[in-house]
């Protein structure tokens, strides 16, 4: 679902597009679900999921990148010039259902 990169993370999503509101709405199967209002044509919905992830981190929309999926509701989205404290803020803290983290725990520094 979400691997740490030297620059930043990659993010599995699944989109709901045409949904009546933008946000984030759970985790599905290993993926983190999206909520999107725009229809999936002509790139709408892709535009506005890039949007949506860049408002949320508090970063430009040319730090993020769909990597994967571009005419699929399964994405792969590239994120640069984040850390990991941002990415927590992103799915806030949850952990899946199992009560799995979604992140691998962070190195001690002894």
């Amino acid at each position: 679902m979400i691997r740490e990169t030297p620059e930043g993370f990659l993010l599995d999503i699944k989109v709901l597009p045409r949904s009546s509101r933008c946000g984030i709405c759970g985790i599905q199967g290993d993926a983190l679900k999206i909520k999107v209002t725009a229809p999936p044509v002509d790139g709408r919905a892709n535009e506005e999921i890039v949007a949506f992830l860049a408002d949320v981190l508090g970063i430009r929309k040319g730090q993020v990148t769909i990597t994967a999926g571009r005419n699929a509701t399964r994405k792969v989205v590239a994120v640069t010039g984040c850390g990991r404290r941002d990415l927590e803020r992103l799915i806030g803290g949850e952990g899946r259902a199992d009560r799995t983290p979604l992140l691998p725990p962070e190195p001690s520094g002894r």
